[in-house]
């Protein structure tokens, strides 16, 4: 199943996959209702995971670190409706000020309590981190000697996820598939650190409206291999940097309507499809050859220093990571 919450403390659970009925024997809207760490069953405090995803802090005089992670893997129990722990294993991405979770559930594992919280973040350092005992040094730490100046580190490569609708529920009696595609369901509000875009415009907004025109065939042709495949796909693409949303609004023409480089790790469940987005680059848009074909322009900003990619981030073969390539 696909979870989205805050990172705050208390976090709040902002959507859940109808897979949670298969795994835990809940509806999502009860699940959102009771709250997310709610359901953890192991004796570490639920503080223990809000603090994950806390932002790093650095002292005042230390430069920001490019070691900061925002990709996390955890095993944690979850009670399922009949109160019986359920092993989870947890992918996490923290994509601005929430997290996009995707949990196998092991529904016929026994019940090991985890007295501490334990995270192996697969990106940055890519340290196995102890999370309660982190907690607890810091909490330690500001008791001797106060508060000091904190700032936080800034994220290098912004990210947002869109949850879309599956392409298998937008077909209607009178017009078959919709021909702008599936419709943005959910958009987690880092959204505007990557184009020119509100969340509250662009709900219900088609998403494919948000792609560069050269490469809407391909994302099209990516949403329905991902509606077809249990796998975690890879894609490269580029979106509009100021998409026209509202009716009214001024159009920006196309040939000034600068592309965002993404990279999309794609996944769906049985209600709809998952899109993790992370800027890369920008590049000016293509010309029209003579023939009709785009002629790409090239990259106009690209840093690739310390630069790994989401397909390299999660490997799908078993050999060599510890997370699988079916998301439920």
């Amino acid at each position: 199943m696909v979870a989205i919450h805050t990172c705050t403390t208390p976090l709040k659970l902002l959507y859940v996959s109808s897979g949670c009925r298969a795994a835990l024997g809940m509806t999502p809207e009860f699940i959102i209702a009771q709250g997310g760490t709610h359901y953890i069953a192991d004796s570490f405090t639920n503080t223990d995971y809000s603090h994950t995803f806390a932002d790093k802090q650095l002292d005042s005089d230390e430069e920001d670190s490019e070691d900061q992670p925002s990709v996390f893997m955890m095993w944690l129990y979850i009670k399922n409706a009949n109160d019986v722990p359920v092993l989870n294993r947890i992918l996490s991405f923290k994509a601005g000020s929430c997290v996009v979770c995707v949990n196998t559930a092991y529904l016929d594992a026994p019940f090991n309590d985890h007295h501490e919280l334990k995270v192996q973040a697969l990106d940055g350092a890519m340290q196995l981190i102890n999370v309660t005992q982190e907690r607890k040094t810091e909490s330690e730490q500001q008791a001797r000697h106060g508060s000091r100046p904190r700032r936080y580190a800034q994220s290098k490569y912004p990210k947002t996820a869109f949850v879309l609708e599956h392409p298998t529920l937008i077909e209607t009696e009178e017009t078959g598939r919709r021909g702008e595609g599936p419709l943005i369901v959910f958009v987690t509000g880092s959204v505007g650190e990557i184009i020119d875009a509100d969340t509250s415009d662009l709900n219900s907004y088609p998403f494919l409206k948000l792609v560069a025109p050269e490469d809407i065939s391909r994302v099209s042709l990516y949403i329905e291999r991902l509606a077809q495949s249990p796998n975690v796909l890879f894609e490269k693409f580029s979106l509009l940097q100021r998409p026209h949303i509202i009716d009214g609004d001024i159009r920006v023409a196309d040939a000034r309507n600068t592309r965002i480089i993404v990279e999309s790790l794609g996944a769906a469940a049985q209600d709809g499809v998952l899109l993790l987005l992370r800027k890369v680059g920008e590049k000016q848009p293509p010309t029209i050859g003579t023939t009709g074909n785009y002629l790409h322009a090239k990259v106009c900003s690209e840093d690739g220093r310390g630069y790994v990619s989401l397909a390299e981030l999660i490997s799908s073969d078993c050999e060599t990571t510890d997370i699988g390539d079916i998301w439920s």
